[in-house]
């Protein structure tokens, strides 16, 4: 009996709502996902929930690809874009824990190539375009033939075979800038040999019948649901207007070169920012993402931030660590950023005003121009134990529900700090921006607090950030029966390192 093939299948779901053509297709499939979220997240039952993300996104999107779409690659770019939109809003395990589960889900018996490319295996992929994406899924994800994947792709097998040649080629420039040298032989092997695991029994059935069945799923996979449609829009229309601008080029109805665009744009927004309101350029400037030498040796040098949701940020006179930093999307402080010795020390002005998306833009930025890249390891360092040394302490308040409130202040011989609403997680990461040195809560103490930390000191500090730790060290113990203990741990750490 003939099988039917991706698109009959989809069609058939979308026209009839044939659960029986929903569960082939995830059963076709469904390790594919599964591989995708766990190479990304580390985490099993992480990726068991962005697998039943991607399906439940296929059924609301079934209608609209079920015409022309090559299914197997947006599978794996929704796989993709998922895990990414997981991992940026949640908070995620122990990386030792995550790192010993992935060590034992790769199959590493054969290939040692494969844990070297594996970690970046998907951010290559997603450099691709979506062509020649599809190519190395169907090829080498899915084992097809090149007259299949040419097929899928509906085109002849001889130029699939030269559509795949070149996107392995692609990969393997990418790799090698980043010090892993492979010939294509030794990476398309690891990847057709690796790159798509077992998913875990009994997954195929429950992403059935969360997706096609409408069976209720948890919140945090509606929420997760929702944040991968809001990506996958914005990379649509980042697509389309990239488009729409190279076909502008291509028509010859530019008015200016795009050196030129970017040159009266620069000028506008470093000229008006010490001018005008910083909010307004972010706002009022076209979409933009620039990094220059700065105009303003002189200033003080001034950046400002659009706000968590949007990510707006715009400055002048600042160091490339000042805007690295400001372009992480990990929750690590700064305090758990590593840059390498000879770091550059130049100032720029900068601005990324993007509608969403601006602080990934920013890191693409740095790689593009300056062959920058971010990324979380693990590093034995020094830390403090924020400890509990007297649970009878009475400066530990239930939160009341007050207003909210915060900061620092100065009187009587008295340095006041102030917070509310706080857990101990929260008072360990405060402590850590004021003390520049990692601090990991291990109190054992749950809720919520409001806090009111004073310092008796002989000397006012100028900023407080001069605070030293032995002015914490009595305050905490007296007023919150709490200890900061000295210790080496492994802990998260963001290591931005050059690679070109």
């Amino acid at each position: 009996m003939h099988e039917l093939d991706d698109n009959d299948l989809l069609r058939q779901y979308a026209e009839q709502n044939s659960e029986a053509a929903f569960a082939a297709l995830v059963a076709r499939h469904v390790d594919k996902v599964y591989s995708v979220a766990l190479r990304h997240t580390r985490n099993a039952h992480a990726a068991e929930e962005i697998t039943q993300a991607v399906f439940v996104i296929l059924t609301r999107k079934a209608n609209k690809l079920s015409q022309h779409a090559v299914l197997s690659g947006w599978l794996y770019e929704t796989a993709r874009l998922t895990a990414v939109t997981f991992i940026r809003s949640e908070i995620r395990r122990t990386h030792r824990e995550q790192e010993a589960h992935m060590q034992t889900a790769l199959n590493k018996n054969d290939d040692e190539t494969w844990p070297h490319i594996a970690p970046l295996l998907d951010d290559a992929l997603a450099r691709l375009s979506a062509a020649d994406r599809h190519a190395i899924v169907l090829r080498y994800f899915d084992g097809k033939s090149l007259g299949e994947v040419g097929a899928a792709m509906g085109a002849s097998e001889d130029a699939a075979k030269k559509r795949v040649t070149r996107a392995v080629e692609k990969l393997r420039g990418f790799f090698t800038k980043r010090g892993v040298t492979l010939t294509a032989t030794v990476l398309t092997a690891a990847i057709s040999a690796n790159s798509v695991q077992a998913a875990p029994l009994g997954l195929a059935a429950a992403v059935t019948a969360a997706a096609a069945k409408g069976t209720v799923v948890s919140g945090s996979t509606l929420t997760l649901i929702k944040g991968a449609l809001k990506v996958m829009a914005w990379t649509k229309a980042k697509m389309a207007a990239a488009v729409g601008l190279g076909a502008l080029l291509a028509t010859g109805m530019a008015i200016v070169t795009i050196k030129e665009i970017h040159e009266h744009r620069a000028s506008a927004w470093e000229t008006e920012f010490l001018n005008t309101n910083i909010v307004s350029i972010l706002n009022e400037t076209p979409p933009l993402v620039e990094i220059l030498p700065t105009k303003f040796p002189q200033s003080k040098g001034w950046a400002y931030s659009g706000g968590v949701l949007d990510q707006k940020m715009v400055g002048v006179n600042r160091t490339l660590k000042w805007i690295s930093d400001n372009a992480n999307t990990t929750d690590l402080l700064p305090e758990r950023h590593i840059y390498p010795d000879n770091f550059p020390t130049n100032y720029y002005d900068y601005i990324v005003n993007l509608p969403t998306g601006s602080s990934q833009a920013l890191q693409m930025k740095l790689e593009e121009q300056f062959g920058l890249v971010q990324k979380v390891e693990i590093r034995e360092t020094n830390v403090f134990l924020l400890q509990t040394a007297n649970r009878n302490a009475q400066g530990l308040k239930l939160h009341g529900g007050t207003p909210n409130k915060g900061g620092w202040s100065m009187a009587n011989g008295t340095s006041k700090f102030e917070w509310n609403d706080m857990t101990m997680a929260d008072l360990a990461r405060f402590l850590e921006i004021y003390l520049a040195t990692p601090v990991i809560d291990r109190t054992g103490i749950s809720g919520h607090f409001d806090i009111s930390l004073k310092l008796n000191m002989d000397t006012f500090p100028m900023e407080w950030s001069d605070h030293h730790i032995e002015d914490f060290r009595p305050a905490l113990l007296n007023q919150l029966g709490l200890e900061l203990v000295p210790s080496r741990e492994p802990v998260e750490m963001l290591v931005v390192e050059k690679v070109k």
